[in-house]
């Protein structure tokens, strides 16, 4: 028999992923990746021999240790563990998994609890970024219970507060990586923006599209998604980010005026497959382009932006300061809830 790992399933906002100390996981990056692959299952596109969910959304892990930086109470490095490839991908973080962060971190004895709530200071290692997770731990311990809500995901639980700093700029080089609000990608308008993660804004109608079609008509439209892939392409390059062919970022967002009632429409290509809501990291770029004169996506300079998806609704509050060509970024937080799902051993394929 395989040597059990320790692990915790959580869901964390709108995904749900893997859970592990870093201490539980090989020390060589190699080693480590083959053994996730093991773990989650990976390249069988139902995972159906580990414990991924056959999804993007649901192959997720995060590796968390004590920090040594001073500014940090953990490190928190996410791996994007492809479904149907054997890859490990640890080029951008996930703030939808981030939001199980703090909780583990106090199951794990990581953090100690510090009152009704205990905020957990995050170093995110994909990036170097900080945010600060704030959990009810009423009674010492932590609470999944309560009356939140978010969209994509069933029934309420309790709130959860993401505060993001110095995200700007977290993958490419900068906010604006082009060093302009709107660009031409290949006859496209178009906002190439990262504050927490990369992402192309382009108007929908600009590809042939409403902006309000379901995940599986965008999928099964092959012209769309050939198109998307090579404006794709060609962004990364300007962004700063390579050649982005074998890669997740940039994220490639179709925007399109609000239906009902927010501040704008959004489908997220993650990139090849449409998000069924929309990441929180993700939501910050978006929500930090909507304020952000001249624009693809600009709405008005309101720091509360509610971002419409197709499960729902994602409300981003960003601080978005302009002065000539000088643009500056303050707070960036959402709201968001986590549960944990399980607490056991997994035991991986005898030949990982």
């Amino acid at each position: 028999m395989t040597t059990p790992v320790p692990v915790l399933v959580m869901r964390g906002g709108t995904s749900k992923g893997a859970y592990f100390r870093k201490e539980d996981l090989p020390a060589d990056e190699a080693e480590r990746d083959r053994l996730l692959l093991a773990i989650m299952g990976s390249p069988d596109p139902r995972q159906i021999d580990g414990i991924g969910g056959g999804h993007p959304l649901t192959s997720k892990v995060a590796v968390i240790s004590r920090s040594a930086d001073g500014d940090a109470d953990v490190d928190y490095l996410f791996l994007q563990v492809q479904v149907d490839k054997p890859r490990v991908s640890a080029e951008q973080p996930c703030g939808n998994i981030l939001a199980g962060v703090g909780p583990f971190a106090i199951e794990r004895g990581l953090v100690a609890v510090a009152g009704e709530t205990t905020a957990v200071r995050v170093r995110m290692v994909n990036t170097g970024a900080l945010a600060v997770v704030t959990v009810p731990t009423p009674g010492g311990r932590v609470s999944y219970t309560g009356a939140t809500a978010i969209s994509g995901v069933p029934g309420t639980a309790a709130r959860i507060e993401v505060e993001f700093r110095d995200t700007a700029g977290s993958v490419a080089p900068s906010l604006l990586p082009t060093g302009r609000v709107l660009d031409d990608l290949d006859g496209v308008p178009a906002t190439l923006i990262d504050n927490g993660m990369p992402v192309v804004l382009m108007a929908a109608h600009d590809l042939g599209v409403t902006g309000y079609e379901t995940p599986a008509q965008l999928e099964a439209d092959g012209r769309l998604r050939r198109r998307v892939e090579e404006l794709r392409l060609i962004a990364g390059k300007m962004m700063g980010l390579g050649d982005v062919t074998d890669t997740t970022v940039p994220k490639m967002c179709l925007v399109a005026a609000p239906a009902n009632g927010g501040t704008l429409s959004t489908r997220m290509f993650i990139p090849h497959r449409v998000h069924a809501s929309i990441g929180v990291l993700a939501a910050v770029s978006v929500g930090t382009a909507a304020a952000l004169p001249g624009s693809v996506a600009f709405v008005d300079d309101n720091p509360e932006i509610s971002i419409e998806h197709p499960a729902g609704f994602y409300d981003v509050v960003v601080d978005v300061a302009t002065a000539g060509d000088e643009i500056t970024v303050g707070r960036s937080a959402i709201v968001s809830t986590a549960r944990l799902l399980l607490s056991g051993q997994v035991y991986p394929r005898e030949d990982s």
